[in-house]
């Protein structure tokens, strides 16, 4: 299928050319007829599918064939939220790309820029505005920009907004948006927090599936190497000097440990830096830019901070420390083999990450290879992962109907043995009873000689 079958007119074939793609992703196949149809979408897919033009390019044509429509001061026709400001600069990016043979605008809103800036771009009202929702729900509260003429509302990477807390920011700008308007979110996963969420705003949604066959992209290689906790720098350095590897992102669970990490690979003659939120806006943005450019070879980074990282030929990610929630390593995989390019994912695992590995191995479906290196055996070793790992804070959910159902069969036998011991009380008592009768004593209908 091409692009020209979704419904797509020529400036957006054109720009789409431009761009090198020929045909469109499943996500993008699915999804921008849906869109273009004017519902309701809630779908699902993972990070590096093209789920970003699924809902930009759709929004475009729909406002390109209404050019008669004038956006008034303040106004905005369609509203992006996204959960980071490099997400933000990524979205806004795309958008400049597909809109630039047609009179589109478009805006992002974010923190750490110049707000008078972009309080001044609002005054003629913009077509597309791409925020995060603090700096949103910012501008709302100055009536800088007002929600009254929305027509689109988008929530990209929902899962991710609501992991990072900004739940009561959301439902603030949905209770500021016109109740007659389309909604379109979109996820990595489709967790019952998003679908919680979904249900507050979208009533009968078209929804769209298709993280399960892309969780664990067939373009990605995933492997890792079991080690112990102190000696994965010195691993790391040697995997990046023995494979001859040119460019990576490496993800680190902490800003400290970023900072430390980025600094003990420079010691190591490994070009590397670091970048996580303590960074300014402008720094950070400079950094993925020289990234992508090819003009830093690896790139440190806190799974936040990474958000935005859009690389078609980015070679390998490289997981330093496993992250807490399994969501979270299909995120990070998902940054390498896309646009339908290989990739590759290597984990360094020690043994204070094997409830984190078997999580992560429960939600892919399968094991991890291991390609141990002899030289950097751990001396704690990691044991055989368990596929089927339930994660603590789960477990009550299974073990209780299990208690329940224990509990019930203790009851019954403790009832059962109560029962014997009231039936032998009850038949000692009546011996005991019979023995103080005369031994002519006639019971039932019949009187004793008593009655006589």
């Amino acid at each position: 299928m091409s692009f020209s079958t979704l419904g797509l007119s020529q400036p957006l074939l054109q720009a789409i050319e431009d761009q090198g793609y020929s045909k469109p992703t499943d996500i993008q196949e699915k999804a921008i007829p849906v869109v273009l149809q004017g519902k309701d979408l809630m779908a699902a897919a993972a990070t590096g599918t093209g789920k970003t033009a699924s809902f930009v390019l759709p929004l475009l044509e729909l406002f390109t064939s209404e050019l008669q429509y004038q956006v008034r001061a303040k106004r905005i026709r369609a509203l992006i939220l996204v959960p980071t400001r490099e997400l933000a600069l990524q979205v806004q990016g795309n958008i400049e790309l597909y809109a630039k043979h047609t009179p589109i605008t478009s805006l992002a809103m974010l923190g750490g820029l110049d707000m008078d800036a972009q309080k001044e771009q609002l005054i003629e009202g913009v077509d597309i505005l791409v925020a995060t929702p603090g700096r949103l729900l910012d501008m709302l509260h100055r009536r800088a920009l007002h929600l009254d003429e929305l027509e689109v509302l988008v929530l990209d990477e929902a899962d991710r907004m609501l992991d990072m807390g900004f739940i009561a920011d959301i439902n603030k700008i949905i209770e500021r948006c016109p109740a007659e308007r389309q909604n379109l979110f979109f996820s990595a996963t489709l967790s019952d927090e998003v679908r919680d969420l979904v249900k507050t705003s979208i009533f009968h949604a078209v929804e769209l599936s298709l993280s399960a066959d892309t969780s664990s992209k067939s373009s990605i290689e995933q492997w890792l190497i079991t080690v112990d906790k102190d000696t994965k720098s010195t691993l790391l350095s040697h995997l990046i000097k023995h494979n001859d590897w040119q460019q990576g992102l490496i993800f680190v669970r902490t800003k400290h440990g970023v900072a430390k990490l980025a600094n003990q690979l420079q010691k190591r003659g490994i070009e590397a830096e670091a970048i996580h939120s303590d960074k300014s806006q402008a720094v950070r943005s400079q950094m993925l830019a020289d990234f992508k450019a090819g003009d830093i070879q690896f790139l440190v980074a806190t799974d936040i901070a990474s958000r935005g990282i859009d690389i078609d030929d980015l070679a390998r990610v490289i997981n330093y420390d496993l992250p807490n929630d399994a969501n979270d390593y299909i995120h990070r995989i998902g940054r390498t083999g896309r646009a339908g390019n290989s990739g590759e994912a290597v984990s360094l695992v020690s043994r204070d990450d094997f409830k984190s590995l078997c999580a992560i191995e429960s939600r892919l479906g399968h094991i991890i290879t291991r390609n141990d290196l002899e030289d950097f055996k751990p001396r704690k070793e990691v044991p055989i992962s368990i596929l089927d790992y339930v994660p603590k804070n789960q477990r009550s959910e299974i073990i209780k109907p299990q208690n329940e159902t224990q509990k019930s069969k203790t009851q019954n036998k403790k009832t059962a043995v109560n029962r014997n011991q009231n039936s032998t009380k009850a038949a000692e008592k009546s011996n005991i009873s019979a023995s103080k009768k005369p031994a002519n004593s006639l019971w039932g209908s019949k009187k004793t000689i008593w009655d006589k």
